[in-house]
Parts: structure tokens; C-alpha cells; sequence
């Protein structure tokens, strides 16, 4: 019996491979959330239960804001990010999910109602960014932290227009704050003007405040 012919890619052509996978997630991500003009990011950890403190309040918040008419955006995984889509939806609005494709899979909760999914964290990463007028942290992990120094970075470097970088939960942050403030900032790796860059507030009405106030002032 003759064997089946087989195609085997050297490393450099299955990269030149993923450079096409990695623009067509790009169009994809552009086209799909070309509607969204008045996106909010939400972000916050995965593990949040429904009785929890930062779940209630992530849904509260995320309520308000769709009664104000911003669109919740999420990485559509559970914990916060279930409490922001549930929020949203339960004010009667869209509510949208950027699902990250993990080995540990992620299942999208069932309060997205328009889900993508992404297999690179940096092309979701843009769209978040590109499509959010705010981003809204509450506490999480790794990939929260990650979320809120790439929204930093970027505003402070100039590569995007500032705009409202805003932490839940005074308690949570207070000591990763210090921290900076006593290590980086004494270290001269960080200016003091960079602390403007974000705010800490503890509740949904000050969450609100902060975005409107921010575009209020660029009218």
C-alpha cells in the first residue's frame, strides 16, 4: 500500500504560517467590533464568586453603565467578568465578550451576547484597547495586573490618547500603590505625574463620576 503524501513545515515556514493566522485575527477583531463606539473594559478575576464583595459590585457597576449607555466589554470568563456581563445584560443591553482560546479552557458565561474568541492574548489585548473609552480593574491576578500596566504604559509612552484608567477597591490596591510609590518612585523608575494617570475609587457612583467627568472636560 502506498503511503499517504505528507507536507512537513520547518519551523520558520509554520511562523511565516502564523503571521497570516495572526493578521486575520486582526481583521476579524476589527471588523466584528467596528460597531462599538461606546465600550467600556471591564477586568477583574476569575475566581470572584457570586457572594462576593468586588461580584456585586462589578455587576452594580456594570448595571450603571449600560443604563448610561456604554457598552461592557470582558475577557467573557467568569468571576468579575461573568458579574460585569450579567450586570450589563440585566439592564438591558448588549454585552460583549473577547474569549481567550487557553489549554485550561475558558467557557464564556452565559451573560455574553456577543462573543469573540481570540488565540493571542496581544491582538485581544488591541482590541480591548482600541474599542474601550475606559478601563475599570477591579482585583484579580496576573492577567488583571496585566491589563492595568499595559493600559499605564501605553498612555504614559503616548502611543494611545489617555483615558480613564480607573481601580475598584481602595483595600485591594493600597498595597501594590505603596509599593510603587515607596520603591519605584524613590528609585526615580517611575515620575510622580505618573500616579495621575489612574484613579482608585470604592464605589459604582465614582466609577461613573470619573468617566464622565474625564469626556465632560475634552468637549
Amino acid at each position: 500500500m502506498r503511503k499517504p503524501l505528507t507536507f512537513e513545515l520547518t519551523a520558520d515556514e509554520r511562523d511565516l504560517w502564523r503571521v497570516f493566522r495572526i493578521m486575520s485575527e486582526f481583521v476579524e477583531g476589527y471588523e466584528d467590533l467596528a460597531f462599538l463606539k461606546n465600550g467600556v473594559a471591564i477586568f477583574g478575576s476569575k475566581a470572584s464568586p457570586p457572594n462576593s464583595k468586588y461580584y456585586k459590585l462589578a455587576y452594580e457597576t456594570a448595571y450603571k453603565l449600560a443604563k448610561a449607555k456604554y457598552t461592557v466589554v470582558t475577557g467573557a470568563g467568569s468571576g468579575i467578568m461573568e458579574a460585569a456581563n450579567r450586570g450589563a445584560k440585566e439592564a438591558g443591553t448588549e454585552t460583549v465578550g473577547l474569549n481567550i482560546v487557553l489549554p485550561q479552557q475558558q467557557v464564556p458565561n452565559p451573560y455574553v451576547t456577543y462573543l469573540l474568541e481570540f488565540k493571542y492574548f496581544f491582538i485581544r489585548k488591541v482590541m480591548f484597547t482600541k474599542y474601550s473609552k475606559a478601563f475599570i480593574i477591579f482585583p484579580g491576578g496576573f492577567g488583571t495586573l496585566d491589563e492595568f500596566f499595559e493600559g499605564l504604559a501605553l498612555v504614559q509612552t503616548h502611543r494611545v490618547p489617555v483615558f480613564p484608567i480607573i481601580l475598584v477597591g481602595g483595600e485591594f490596591w493600597k498595597g501594590l500603590i505603596g509599593w510603587i510609590k515607596d520603591t519605584c518612585l524613590k528609585r526615580g523608575t517611575i515620575e510622580k505625574r505618573d500616579f495621575k494617570l489612574f484613579k482608585i475609587v470604592d464605589t459604582s457612583d465614582e466609577v461613573l463620576k470619573e468617566i464622565k467627568n474625564f469626556y465632560k472636560k475634552k468637549k
